[in-house]
């Protein structure tokens, strides 16, 4: 019985011990060698970009025909770092809006 109890505490220390799934590190490069990866590999295309502020710009890159999209986060210093990949990525129409509708 108390090779169990001693095996049991093993286990559960040494899951403990491990780190976060989240405290991995982003996989970063340099800008031009990410998008024509993007472009190469998968068919992604820039569709989108916004400033999240001074020193950081919002990407994403989607494949019309796969319907996969990357996020990237670019620096001034010309580094990207990939926040997120996905698929099924649609792109809405923009409605103009209607006349007497407040903006």
């Amino acid at each position: 019985m108390y090779k169990r109890i001693l095996t049991a505490a093993l286990l559960f220390g040494m899951a403990c011990t491990g780190p976060p799934a989240w405290a991995q590190a982003l996989a970063c490069a340099p800008r031009a060698a990410l998008a024509a990866q993007l472009e190469t590999d998968y068919g992604e295309i820039l569709s989108a970009r916004g400033l999240q502020n001074p020193d950081a710009l919002l990407e994403v890159f989607a494949s019309q025909k796969s319907g996969s999209f990357t996020m990237l986060i670019s620096r001034p210093d010309g580094i990207s770092c990939i926040l997120s990949t996905g698929t099924h990525w649609m792109v809405e129409p923009v409605v103009p809006p209607k006349k007497g509708a407040a903006s």
